[in-house]
């Protein structure tokens, strides 16, 4: 070599190393080795233009987005994560092997003469550690929503104790008299969801106390979900509903009276634990099942899956996801709201105003009611439900800051037996909810359920419900419209009790007038012939008349009969009526049909 000629450069293995690191096939490129450069690029080269691919589409993002929450995607991701980590070692030890090629002296036949320094191989050492730090990170991650998913999906195990007779108060003899402790009985099959059919999940607010044997599902919502038009219903039932109808499938129905459930609906759950012999499933899911099959039949429709918040998690979830902001409508005062630790009593005051809260604050706020009652209480708790939902970003819950704290908050408060492969079909529907325009019902008494308090019972307060009301509700959820139920609900509270007379002779007309006011709200009959007839067939148009003042009383009953016949209710006293009101028809009264 002449002596003003300086030496080739030799590549430096760390370099070439680091190199691949950041990229497959630079450090192949800087030691010279091109095809082997385009050898190890071109896979994730390939892999990250499919990516963009699949990533133009909006629709396409979401489901990938979504897919993470599927236990076998999140296998999948791990086993991809292995295989890229391997991938990226082979071509960063290969980047440095070449560069050591390239640079290092031959022997007497021309081959590389390889020569390896403790510095080289350490900086490779340290190339590979950075690259593992990555990889192992992610892995994490991945197993820990893994974890997390298939925990609270998986079959739920309970310590607490319960017993095994049957609820108190019954006076039933079963028609086949099973022993408790008899065969278990099998559990019911469950038909996964479709994705298409409307979709009904029971939210599940639970009191566990191990240590007390007790385990009280105080909060029962009802979520009815209609996939096509994103539109969402919530049920409220007050836990303490007595007689609730059970299905056919269950040996309890023939056990119980009427084939009823006696006792507080919040108590089944316990009752159905311990009574193998009349409540189908095993010791896991018997309770969980018992509730399904008791709420379905009550309102009528196929309830699939639940999900169960215990309430000492629900605090922690709230936390971890930095409070709740909650419209409060109307004011708590609770000045008996007991503590955590059971020894006394706090004196709580929640004022009306939008306001954000804490975990133990917003479950102070569903849970109070010693100055209020089951049925505001009720409001409160879909309140918590949707002002949650609409705060939070389920996605989030994957973000790596926080994912730890998440999975123990989440694994610690929730269950549910909807299956972990559709997962992402659930989260998929649930950001499409209209949550804008949700339906909530609350079953209160006196449209959904009959109340008696102490003083006029003579033993307990009871909370019978109207089942035909109830199931008409569910099922009208999502095509009725809203100011019906509001008319519906006041005019159950004025209570008036309306007869429909036929004045015109027409066949069948004063049935199909109380029908459809009974539709409308109002209860309307049509009287035996021996207690009242219209004292004419020849009355031309509608005549509405108000008995001894009810008039002053029902103020919507007045505006429901004179909008739907459009005359002026008259007023008239006579002691001798039994009813608040009598509709006469004639030949001018409109044709009154239910909507079918």
């Amino acid at each position: 070599m002449p002596q003003n000629e300086r030496p080739p450069r030799r590549p430096s293995p760390f370099a070439a190393a680091f190199l691949s690191l950041l990229f497959p096939g630079l450090g192949q490129a800087y030691a010279g080795a091109y095809m082997r450069a385009i050898a190890f690029a071109a896979l994730p080269l390939l892999g990250t233009a499919l990516t963009a691919g699949l990533l133009v589409s909006g629709a396409t993002r979401d489901a990938l987005k979504v897919s993470v929450f599927d236990p076998a995607v999140l296998q999948a991701l791990l086993i991809a994560d292995l295989a890229v980590l391997l991938y990226r070692a082979v071509a960063v030890i290969d980047a440095y092997h070449e560069a050591i090629l390239a640079g290092g002296p031959t022997t007497r036949l021309g081959r590389p003469r390889i020569r390896l320094s403790l510095v080289s191989l350490a900086g490779l050492l340290a190339v590979l550690a950075v690259l593992s730090m990555g990889h192992v990170a992610l892995a994490r991650y991945d197993r820990i929503a893994y974890d997390t998913i298939t925990a609270i999906t998986s079959e739920s195990g309970d310590e607490t104790e319960t017993g095994t007779s049957p609820a108190p108060g019954t006076t039933a003899t079963p028609a086949a008299t099973p022993e408790p402790g008899a065969t278990e009985t099998p559990r019911p099959t469950i038909i996964p969801w479709d994705g298409k059919e409307r979709l009904n999940i029971l939210l599940i607010g639970s009191d566990r106390r191990p240590k007390q044997g007790s385990f009280n599902t105080d909060t029962l919502i009802i979520a009815s979900i209609e996939p096509r038009t994103g539109q969402v219903a919530m049920f409220s039932v007050p836990r303490d509903m007595e007689n609730i109808p059970l299905p056919a499938e269950f040996p309890a129905r023939n056990y119980y009276a009427g084939g009823v459930f006696p006792a507080k609906i919040n108590s089944l759950w316990m009752y159905a634990r311990g009574n193998s012999n009349l409540f189908p499933g095993g010791d896991k899911v018997r309770g969980y099942t018992a509730l399904k099959g008791a709420l379905g039949e009550l309102l009528g429709v196929d309830i699939r899956y639940y999900l169960e918040v215990d309430f000492t998690g629900f605090t922690k979830v709230v936390d971890t996801l930095g409070g709740v902001t909650i419209d409060v409508q109307l004011p708590v005062a609770d000045y008996h709201y007991p503590t955590d630790d059971g020894r006394g009593a706090l004196k709580l005051y929640i004022p009306p105003t939008i306001q954000h809260m804490e975990g133990t604050e917003s479950l102070a706020y569903a849970r109070s009611r010693h100055q209020s009652n089951d049925f505001d209480r009720a409001q409160r708790q879909q309140r918590v439900v949707t002002s949650l939902r609409q705060q939070t970003d389920v996605l989030s819950f994957l973000n790596p800051d926080r994912l730890e704290t998440v999975s123990k908050a989440v694994r610690a408060a929730i269950h549910t037996d909807f299956p972990a492969s559709q997962l992402p079909q659930l989260i998929s529907l649930m950001e499409k909810v209209d949550l804008a325009n949700l339906r909530s019902f609350v079953f209160t008494p006196p449209v959904y359920a009959q109340e008696c308090a102490p003083a006029d019972c003579a033993v307990k307060y009871t909370l019978e419900p109207k089942v035909g009301a109830i199931r008409q509700a569910v099922r009208e959820a999502f095509t009725v419209d809203p100011a019906l139920l509001k008319s519906r609900l006041k005019l159950a509270t004025e209570a008036g009790r309306v007869w429909v007379l036929n004045g015109s002779g027409i066949n069948g007309q004063a049935g199909a007038v109380a029908d459809y006011l009974d539709y409308l709200g109002v209860d309307a009959s049509v009287p035996p012939v021996n207690q009242g007839r219209a004292d004419a067939s020849t009355y031309k148009t509608t005549v509405v008349t108000f008995y001894n003042g009810a008039e002053l009383k029902m103020p919507e009953t007045v505006r429901v009969l004179e909008d739907t016949f459009g005359v002026e209710v008259a007023v008239a006293d006579d002691p001798g009526v039994t009813v608040d009101v009598i509709v006469i028809t004639g030949k001018k009264t409109p044709k009154l049909a239910v909507p079918e």
